[in-house]
């Protein structure tokens, strides 16, 4: 071990601009005048007019100003709607009806159905889009899904 490499763990903080005679005292080691030698100044991305970093770099991806707004329901989520009593669903389903019971949020324009899960009732749902899987289940058990063109 070595003597002259011990830490010592009680060492106080250097307070600055408490005097000249503590030796960091009227400048407070910041140097004279300028900018740096502020309180409250930052320049950190500056580079002294070069091209900053941030400037040169490539900007990637898009971010759309349009939300999206269209409802994605699965099979399986709409089977568990029938199943619940509460709701008291007819045979037919479209966006309206699902807004009324407040089965999803008002926001949505627009409806799609998804192939996800099993349906066992035969029903009429009416929707902008449709997935072929949804189709093809639907269609199975003996319902329908209706596309409406808006």
């Amino acid at each position: 071990m070595q003597l002259n490499k011990l830490i010592k763990s009680n060492k106080r903080k250097i307070r600055v601009g408490r005097g000249i005679g503590s030796g960091k005292g009227k400048t407070s080691s910041r140097g004279h005048k300028g900018q740096k030698s502020r309180s409250g100044v930052s320049i950190k991305s500056f580079e002294g007019g070069q091209m900053p970093l941030y400037r040169r770099l490539p900007k990637r991806g898009f971010k759309s100003v349009k939300e999206n707004k269209i409802a994605a329901l699965n099979l399986s989520s709409i089977q568990r709607m029938f199943d619940k009593s509460q709701n008291k669903l007819q045979n037919s389903i479209d966006l309206k009806i699902l807004k009324e019971k407040k089965l999803i949020n008002k926001k949505y324009l627009k409806l799609k159905i998804l192939g996800s899960g099993e349906i066992k009732k035969n029903i009429e749902i009416i929707a902008n889009f449709a997935s072929k899987n949804a189709l093809e289940k639907v269609q199975k058990v003996g319902g329908k899904i209706t596309i409406t063109k808006k």
